[in-house]
């Protein structure tokens, strides 16, 4: 229940996309370009998706390595959609607001990515086929959700006010936290897992584990495939104004 109401968060975060691009183009009068460059630098978080899996494996909050990480992440995102409702009136407030968020939305993805790993690991390969299904499904669930009411809610009641809602979206993160099924540390493992040299052993393992992974031929060629069509340009933004100036 827990991840799937965690994918559903992200698929429902959706919500807030359209009126981003509204509030860029009619609130602050950005062009095309400084639109394209807030939409990129909002990416930068999901780049370096593996620091938050060391620091989630190796620094317990409170002695839980998932459940603390996941309503931290709900909280974040909450406060940089309240940013967005309230306060925020230029670009650079903006784009540090919608670089919250990504991180937000980014750290509770690995997050519970590593629980579905957890909990496919010596599960049949049709358990493990299923879970992801509910996993997907959710996400995309969340999504149509997002689809149908982002556009209507912002041509009656404005970008302002779909922020306001969104941001009460990320603390369901939070809330399902409890549900997870974690052992808590005792306050000896706790304190080996903070420790200077636990932390720099596990990072090293982890490391290790990762390139051990990454330069198997059946990971790194899927890998590289989706690096170059994820490079490649794409015509959103351009779309986006394209659309709305004819």
């Amino acid at each position: 229940m827990a991840v799937a109401i965690v994918y559903f968060v992200q698929g429902v975060l959706g919500l807030a996309r359209l009126a981003v691009s509204f509030y860029l183009k009619d609130d602050l009068h950005l062009d095309p370009a400084e639109t394209a460059v807030i939409s990129g630098f909002s990416s930068l978080p999901w780049l370096i998706k593996p620091i938050y899996g060391f620091i989630s494996d190796s620094i317990p909050l409170y002695g839980y390595r998932r459940r603390s990480y996941l309503i931290l992440s709900g909280f974040l995102g909450t406060l940089s959609w309240s940013l967005m409702a309230t306060v925020v009136n230029s670009k650079y407030g903006a784009g540090f607001s919608i670089l919250l968020g990504s991180l937000s939305v980014a750290f509770s993805d690995v997050v519970v990515d590593s629980m579905v790993v957890e909990r496919a690991r010596g599960e049949s390969q049709s358990t493990s086929g299923s879970l992801q299904s509910l996993c997907w499904g959710s996400s995309a669930f969340g999504g149509i959700v997002s689809a149908y009411f982002s556009g209507s809610l912002v041509d009656a009641y404005g970008v302002r006010f779909v922020f306001g809602i969104t941001a009460f979206l990320p603390l369901m993160t939070s809330a399902v936290a409890v549900l997870v099924n974690e052992h808590r540390l005792t306050p000896g493992e706790h304190a080996m897992s903070v420790s200077g040299s636990g932390f720099i052993e596990s990072s090293i393992q982890h490391i290790k584990q990762l390139w051990t992974s990454v330069k198997q031929p059946n990971i790194f060629l899927p890998t590289l495939f989706i690096f170059l069509w994820q490079a490649t340009p794409h015509s959103e933004s351009a779309m986006f104004f394209f659309m709305f100036d004819v």
